[in-house]
């Protein structure tokens, strides 16, 4: 609690300054040149783009929302070309990461025998990080021609991708040694390829929910148990949140069935190009923007339609 209200003061604060400098800016423009008043122009766009950023920091209220994440990517049904768009989408992930300079590593990663990737597990370091990207959790599809197909046909793949909030130690997630099953195996390249000769990749079943995880990108067994338990405590302080919501359902059907109908975002390639979120309705035709990790005004306009909490405070 006190993690949150020390959030919330640093964002009032925050607002208090940018909205005193904003009115300074516009009493300005009344009195200086017009050489002047393109660089106030500017300072005013500045802080219009800051007063954004807060609104944003502002709905997140929940108390995990303040957590970092784990993220994760899996292609649907569809062979290469499913690999390959899941493949697309963790570099997209990865470019706004790294845009924003948030601290992350790839945990888990398994290649796809032609192009992409089969799952991909990544844990981010940083505050607030779950609360920012828990609004693509769903299913992406993608129209597209393939790269893949000799006769150059239209192709419609789709994507599932979760987000989980990464547990710190302050939240008591209990784990009993004697519910896990663990596995031991040697860390593998694209193709299969043995990279490492010792079984230092672990994977890791809690049998009472049937979840799993897997760690392999440490050269230490030790290093790669340690990053499965932290996913695995994450996921199932996640199941926890969803069972006392009623959801318990919600994210097992939408794993069971990544097809049409039950995407949240569709990324169109040809015959025109689009990128329409489908909770909100923001679209842009700037599809390699986005595919460059440009996906902030997605989760700005998710978090104000979320209704979360708006720039007062207040419950909408």
């Amino acid at each position: 609690m006190s993690k949150k209200l020390n959030s919330d003061e640093k964002v009032v604060g925050r607002f208090e300054k940018v909205t005193v400098d904003l009115e300074t800016l516009l009493e300005l423009t009344e009195s200086v040149s017009d050489e002047d008043l393109d660089e106030i122009s500017l300072e005013i766009g500045k802080a219009e783009d800051e007063i954004s950023e807060i609104e944003m920091e502002n709905a997140l209220n929940g108390e995990e929302d303040q957590l970092g994440a784990i993220l994760t990517v899996h292609p649907g049904a569809g062979g290469t070309e499913s690999c390959d768009w899941a493949g697309l989408l963790m570099k997209m992930y990865i470019k706004y990461l790294e845009r924003h300079e948030w601290k992350y590593k790839i945990v888990d990663i398994q290649e796809g025998e032609e192009a992409g990737i089969k799952d991909v597990t990544i844990e981010i370091d940083h505050e607030s990080a779950y609360g920012f990207i828990k609004c693509e959790r769903g299913i992406h599809r993608l129209v597209r021609i393939s790269p893949f197909d000799a006769n150059h046909r239209r192709h419609t793949s789709f994507v599932s991708v979760f987000v989980y909030p990464l547990v710190d130690d302050k939240i008591e997630v209990e784990i009993v040694e004697k519910d896990l099953k663990l596995d031991f195996f040697r860390s593998s390249g694209p193709g299969g390829q043995n990279v490492n000769k010792v079984s230092t990749a672990v994977r890791i079943t809690h049998v009472p929910t049937g979840i799993i995880v897997q760690s392999q990108s440490e050269r230490s067994q030790i290093l790669n148990r340690q990053n499965a338990m932290k996913i695995l405590k994450s996921r199932i302080y996640q199941k926890m949140l969803e069972e006392e919501q009623k959801k318990k359902s919600v994210l097992e059907n939408q794993k069971t069935d990544i097809a049409w109908g039950h995407q949240i975002r569709s990324y169109v390639f040809t015959p025109y190009t689009q990128v329409k979120d489908h909770r909100t309705g923001h679209e842009t035709s700037d599809v390699q923007k986005v595919m460059e990790g440009e996906i902030d005004a997605f989760i700005r306009s998710y978090l104000l339609y979320s209704g979360e909490k708006n720039i007062s405070g207040e419950k909408k």
